[in-house]
């Protein structure tokens, strides 16, 4: 081989590599976004993520789409996206519930499906305060009245949540623990199913994200007693909050948006990006506000210190329930 012929080689040989780096290179995304919901229609998780993946769409130029995965009280979803190949493409919208599910699994000696450590903690939306609410039907004016009913009928009040050791099951069942209360659980598949067995009178209260409720707040169908959150909501101006009254509560039903362990740095750095500027636009603003939310967001760095202290006080109150079956 003379030596003009293996410069021409090594150049066409160059120029193929350089094609094959340039297709590995591909910029993402090159296709639809999946972002999973592990909860059915209705729950606070549905609210805030499909009008984020309609203001991501055109940041991302390409679709966005919500697949609902429901069961077991956001662990389906949760461990399909756990187990999905870490590409940026399948994503996962959850919410408190999620910091302990590990935990439940120890409490029944059950071998966990995933961790907290099997993703990435992309984005936090919203932190949405809980608030206690009653059916239309019930009495109940104000906390102190349900809390002296059920005191004198103990076991025979119902209130439902979206599943055991749900982002719902939690604060209620610390409030009754704290004030001494004994209740029956209904324990449903998500906020929707739970917001309906109280609006059927199925379960007479209930513990519900502000943003799935406040419709049926404003309509006169359920009655706010109290918020869990640290002050009170602008959208519910007139109900106090668990501190107010003398419980020592605080907690919010917080939304996020995760991606499987792993995810390319690429598609994490571009993702973040198209959250942040999703999240903050106008539209996704006003969305939220007419659910009685306001966006609280925090980035990647923010938000997996947030989530390491906020597991570890979900964790504290699951151990502090213990095992219950319903």
């Amino acid at each position: 081989m003379d030596r003009r012929t293996f410069v021409l080689g090594t150049a066409a040989s160059a120029a193929g590599l350089a094609v094959v780096h340039a297709d590995a290179q591909e910029t993402f995304p090159t296709r639809a976004i999946t972002i999973v919901n592990p909860y059915p229609p209705g729950g606070a998780n549905e609210l805030v993520t499909r009008p984020l993946a309609a203001a991501m769409e055109p940041l991302l130029k390409q679709p966005v789409v919500i697949e609902t995965k429901a069961g077991a009280g956001g662990q389906v979803g949760a461990q399909f996206v756990a187990n999905a190949k870490p590409d940026g493409y399948t994503l996962l919208t959850h919410n408190t519930s999620i910091s302990g599910t590990s935990e439940v699994d120890k409490l029944f000696g059950r071998t966990p499906k995933f961790t907290n450590a099997d993703f990435i903690p992309l984005a936090r939306i919203v932190a949405d305060p809980c608030v206690i609410a009653v059916n239309d039907q019930q009495p109940y004016m104000a906390l102190k009245d349900f809390v002296d009913d059920a005191k004198k009928r103990p076991g025979q009040i119902i209130y439902s949540s979206a599943g055991l050791y749900s982002a719902t099951h939690l604060p209620m069942a610390l409030f009754a623990k704290g004030a001494g209360l004994q209740l029956r659980h209904l324990p449903t598949n998500g906020g929707g199913p739970s917001l309906t067995a109280l609006l059927g009178n199925n379960s007479q209260v209930s513990a519900l994200s502000l943003s799935s409720s406040l419709a049926q707040t404003r309509a006169g169908k359920v009655r706010a007693l109290a918020t869990f959150g640290g002050r009170r909501s602008k959208a519910l101006p007139d109900v106090p909050t668990m501190k107010e009254l003398g419980y020592d509560i605080e907690y919010y039903l917080w939304v996020g948006i995760f991606a499987p362990k792993g995810t390319t740095a690429e598609a994490v750095k571009v993702l973040r990006a198209a959250l942040d500027k999703a999240s903050h636009t106008d539209g996704f603003k006003a969305t939220l506000a007419n659910v009685g939310l306001e966006l609280d967001y925090m980035d990647e760095p923010e938000f997996a210190k947030f989530w390491a202290a906020d597991a570890k006080h979900v964790i504290d109150a699951v151990n502090s329930i213990g095992r219950v079956q319903g």
